[in-house]
């Protein structure tokens, strides 16, 4: 597996692109995929497609909107980094839909996995529109259409704090409601995972009373959100980027793993909380918040979990986590690179939801605040 990472600077005036090789030595012809990860705003520049695909002729461009990008163990905001591969033994293979409202999400996914399914298929990144996309439906739809063994991970599109709209493109331009999906395929892959959070529960154990999908009605028969309201006292006028700070955490009938979950928007008329992934009625919930240390020490674990000689690390953090890290987000970074040492290629962004498998199934789920580490290598021939 030979990479190269750089970092393109658009320059508006002048229409022009500056580049800037940070690690590797893959010629950028040979590249055959380039993950391209970018604030919204620099991403949806007409320019960066075509300075994109004027570098990388013959790659699979996949091109998603974050909330803050990394460039190695450093946060990348200005430029979109691009993260270019090519494969020796091993191969690769795209697909995409477009969810738009009123889409049968399952039946797109569900898409999706047969279009990539075959008997070498050994693992699957998908990355999904984090606003018009339910995640949860997203990741169990595609572990019950992939084949058995396949393994699934990847992250959902962010808009920083803004909250707008999320853009993914495969190939081309960035925009809303876009599924895309790369099938990684043979037997010289090695694919190492990690989550974790870091994140401490507080006050009572509460039910969920109603809910529907991602949207959050009562808790113990209150209205959610006022009951939500009370606990975050003068942080409430600036919701709901506020409750990135304060996550729930969901356990449900039947699950193994309690999941922590963010909230993506409020409804005021309605008393209504609209989450990342599902709240399912009758699901116990409690209020989380976190310390620095223990985020920080939250992607450590992720580190040690996903460990493995790698060539490439693709990290996939929650925009909360930089919310409440502050000046301190990139020594999340500094934790993952010590655990991997200074060899692989070190890439990823702050997202409105994270992929990983969780458990001793591997069944992948959608992880809220949490740091979701991806590890790939290719053995040699």
């Amino acid at each position: 597996m030979r990479l190269l990472q750089s970092i393109l600077t658009l320059v508006s005036a002048a229409s022009s692109a500056i580049w800037r090789d940070l690690a590797g030595d893959l010629p950028p012809a040979d590249a055959q995929l380039v993950l391209v990860f970018g604030l919204r705003a620099p991403i949806a520049e007409p320019a960066a497609f075509d300075a994109l695909r004027a570098r990388f002729p013959a790659a699979r461009l996949v091109l998603v909107s974050t909330a803050g990008n990394f460039a190695d163990t450093q946060i990348e905001d200005a430029g979109l980094v691009c993260t270019a591969l090519r494969l020796d033994t091993a191969w690769l293979r795209c697909a995409t839909a477009n969810c738009t409202p009123g889409s049968d999400l399952r039946s797109l996914c569900t898409g999706i996995a047969n279009a990539l399914s075959a008997p070498d298929l050994r693992h699957v990144l998908v990355f999904s529109d984090g606003g018009l996309v339910n995640g949860t439906v997203l990741s169990e739809t595609f572990n019950t259409a992939l084949p058995p063994g396949v393994t699934l991970s990847g992250g959902l599109a962010g808009d920083g704090t803004d909250f707008v709209k999320t853009l993914v493109g495969l190939d081309s331009a960035p925009a809303p409601g876009v599924i895309v999906a790369i099938g990684l395929y043979g037997d010289a892959l090695r694919i190492g995972f990690g989550s974790a959070g870091g994140w401490s529960s507080f006050g009572p154990l509460r039910t969920v009373t109603a809910s529907q999908g991602n949207v959050l009605h009562t808790l113990d028969n209150r209205p959610a959100l006022s009951l939500y309201q009370e606990y975050l006292g003068p942080a409430v006028a600036d919701l709901p980027a506020a409750a990135l700070r304060f996550p729930l955490c969901v356990t449900t009938s039947g699950q193994p793993n309690a999941v922590v979950r963010t909230i993506l928007s409020i409804n005021d008329a309605a008393g209504t909380m609209t989450f990342a992934g599902d709240i399912p009625t009758g699901s116990s919930v409690r209020f989380m918040r976190a310390s620095y240390e223990e985020l920080i020490s939250g992607a450590e674990i992720a580190a040690t979990q996903a460990a493995q000689p790698a060539s490439l690390v693709l990290c996939v953090s929650c925009v909360g986590r930089r919310i409440v890290l502050g000046q301190r987000t990139e020594e999340e970074l500094d934790e993952v690179r010590a655990s991997f040492g200074p060899g692989p290629v070190l890439t990823g962004f702050y997202s409105y939801g994270e992929l990983a498998p969780s458990g001793e199934s591997h069944a992948c789920q959608l992880h809220n605040q949490t740091m979701t580490i991806t590890s790939l290598s290719e053995l040699s021939t």
